[in-house]
């Protein structure tokens, strides 16, 4: 036997989960850049996507990738409406920037209303 032994490291099932939504969502943006890119970028954005993704994922960027999802989903709805079948990729693109950007701000302003609440000292409701 060695003297180093080499430990076996598994994962959470949440963190794998969130690993493979992370993969999903980050790694479709990525295509659809690819895909307005030309044809020909399409592997390298998709695989730069997935591999983003799969970090994001680890790091429990679950609120973010949601919040990607939603103005995703939202923008090529709204594009679709105003501008017709034929604009929804482009409405898409700009929702997931869109919601990425604002779930961003609003992970920040949640952890730092999280912070707050909790160093705040308990207040004697009985004076």
């Amino acid at each position: 036997m060695s003297l180093i032994q080499a430990e076996s490291v598994q994962l959470a099932p949440r963190k794998v989960v969130d690993m493979a939504f992370g993969a999903a969502v980050m790694g479709t943006v990525g295509t659809l850049i690819g895909w307005f890119m030309g044809g020909s970028a399409i592997p390298i954005t998709g695989a730069l996507g997935v591999a983003l993704g799969l970090v994001v994922g680890w790091l429990g960027g679950r609120r973010f990738l949601v919040s990607i999802l939603i103005g995703t989903v939202f923008g090529g709805l709204l594009a679709w409406l105003v501008a017709g079948f034929e604009k929804i990729s482009w409405g898409a693109g700009a929702g997931a920037a869109m919601g990425g950007f604002l779930g961003v701000q609003a992970s920040m302003l949640l952890d730092l209303w999280a912070e707050r609440k909790q160093a705040a000292p308990p207040s004697d409701s009985q004076l």
